[in-house]
């Protein structure tokens, strides 16, 4: 069976160029060097030295094996490190479950204090179904989640819910739209705009924006489909449509022109 110290020894004698000079960097006897040079050779079945006098040079599969020997053992060694540093100040592991648009604003800071506090952050993105999926087998140890009118949260008795904040939505549009400027926008003024939306069916800021068309009597035609914010707004720019986009999100990019949009009935 191949082991590390096989691919140890390889690496010594091609970098000491003897079987005398591996042994002696590795503090072995040089009957030890033999030995298991012989059992790594004997695994691939074919010769990885040729040895002379002056002493021992790699062969056409000893040199296409150093490459991967050496990968090999850094490695172990980065694994070492790793584990070690780990083992030294006790650190946990916390599985995190994200959507996108959390992951970029609310999650580093909380990231970072638990860094200084030595515990390790995985994370994984996904949508909310996949998230609750997640949460639910256990794959996650917590999940920034959300819930939205028409759609409320569903989550077992099993778990403990902390709202973090509420977030309204911000409808993007034209610098020289009629409704730019304005503090809020009401959707039925909106009711004849084309919408840039989100390129799955299941797009939360689209679902909103269709529940709450829907109390107004209409239903929001799209022009465009894009999940880049960046392309959204450059659309939208051009006035080719409008769209809608958390707050959480403009506040940490460039937004054209927003209000927050607000249905005659309820908020959406």
């Amino acid at each position: 069976m191949l082991e590390l110290r096989h691919l140890q020894i390889l690496r010594a004698i091609a970098r000491e160029g003897s079987l005398a000079g591996a042994a002696r960097v590795l503090r072995h006897s040089q009957p030890t060097v033999t030995h298991h040079l012989a059992t790594l050779e004997s695994h691939f079945g074919a010769p990885l030295f040729l040895r002379g006098p002056k002493g021992a040079t790699l062969t056409e599969a000893g040199e296409a094996l150093l490459p991967h020997a050496e990968a090999v053992l850094a490695r172990v060694r980065l694994a070492e490190q790793e584990v070690g540093a780990m083992v030294r100040r006790g650190a946990e592991t916390l599985r995190v479950g994200t959507f996108p648009t959390a992951g970029a604003s609310l999650l580093p800071p909380a990231v970072r204090r638990l860094h200084q506090r030595g515990v390790q952050v995985t994370l994984r993105e996904g949508e909310l179904p996949s998230l609750l999926a997640a949460l639910r087998s256990r794959e996650l140890d917590l999940a920034l989640v959300f819930s939205q009118q028409g759609e409320p949260l569903d989550l077992d008795e099993e778990f403990i819910v902390h709202p973090l904040l509420e977030d309204p939505m911000l409808v993007v549009l034209p610098a020289d739209h009629e409704q730019a400027g304005r503090e809020r926008v009401p959707l039925t003024a909106l009711r004849d705009e084309g919408w840039i939306m989100g390129t799955s069916d299941w797009d939360p800021c689209d679902r909103l924006l269709s529940w709450a068309c829907a109390r107004e009597g209409f239903e929001p035609a799209h022009v465009m489909r894009t999940d880049d914010y960046g392309v959204l707004q450059g659309f939208v720019a051009a006035g080719i449509g409008v769209a809608l986009v958390p707050r959480v999100l403009a506040v940490t990019a460039v937004v054209f022109t927003t209000g927050v949009l607000l249905s005659s009935r309820a908020k959406s």
